[in-house]
């Protein structure tokens, strides 16, 4: 059975915070490979790897890089490793949404409400992810240059990253000697609690209903309960998992979206 995550109303998410990782499971990374040839079938690989272990958790053949796939990807992840405390993406499709409030993407607003923070990197900046790039460039030119994707290329490819390649930054250990799994389990989420406040079911729209009226808040966040929390300035803060989306304005009854200047 799907359980309910309960949420504190005084808990604030914020992305990109620039945290740095000072322990295993604290950050995890995340991209996908830019994709070559395997023979006629095209190869572009999901990789996940642990910021401070340098553990790689998954290096994957998708059968193609949509949301739905990606988060099937990670839920075999979190079953098997725990939950990472954040995820570091670029503004990827299927980690990121230009349009969107905060660019959350269906994906990026699942692993909200799992419990999980955000970790952005700017857009044209790709040293953001600097480490997980480097591993990407050690991916062309050891598998990308020979035409091998398949899934067991990659698999030995990771397993011997893991187990084979001691690193400078861990006393010249292997990854697979710091690598712990994370202490905090996974719990399948279907819904939000919001305790104190009231609450608001985001449609397939991307409204909700609020005085008889629709407001635009995204349609990354269809299906998911949104927590509304009137400030001392009169506003209905607007509040998913721990995230502040933005505000209705009292006279106007209009959205305002947090990450746009007031």
């Amino acid at each position: 059975m799907q359980k309910r995550a309960r949420r504190k109303a005084s808990q604030s998410g914020r992305l990109s915070s620039g945290r740095k990782a000072q322990a295993v499971n604290q950050v995890w990374t995340v991209d996908f490979k830019g994709w070559w040839w395997q023979g006629t079938q095209r190869c572009q690989p999901l990789s996940v790897r642990d910021e401070y272990s340098r553990y790689i958790l998954e290096l994957g053949a998708l059968k193609d890089g949509r949301s739905q796939s990606v988060r099937e990807s990670f839920e075999s992840l979190f079953e098997r490793y725990g939950l990472p405390e954040a995820i570091r993406s670029d503004n990827g499709t299927a980690f990121g949404s230009s349009q969107a409030v905060w660019g959350l993407s269906r994906l990026s607003a699942w692993w909200m409400a799992v419990g999980i923070e955000l970790e952005r990197g700017r857009p044209g900046h790709p040293q953001d992810n600097g480490a997980h790039e480097r591993m990407h460039r050690d991916i062309g030119l050891e598998l990308e240059a020979l035409s091998r994707g398949d899934q067991s290329s990659l698999d030995l490819w990771r397993q011997a990253y893991n187990e084979q390649r001691p690193h400078e930054a861990l006393g010249m250990r292997y990854p697979c000697e710091v690598y712990q799994k994370s202490k905090r389990k996974y719990e399948p989420v279907d819904q939000l609690d919001y305790q104190q406040m009231a609450s608001r079911k985001v449609r397939s729209s991307g409204a909700i209903s609020w005085n008889d009226k629709a407001l635009l808040i995204s349609k990354s966040l269809a299906g998911w309960d949104v927590g509304l929390k009137r400030n001392a300035q009169g506003e209905l803060e607007v509040w998913f998992a721990r995230l502040l989306l933005g505000w209705i304005e009292p006279v106007s009854e209009c959205f305002l979206r947090a990450d746009r200047s007031r």
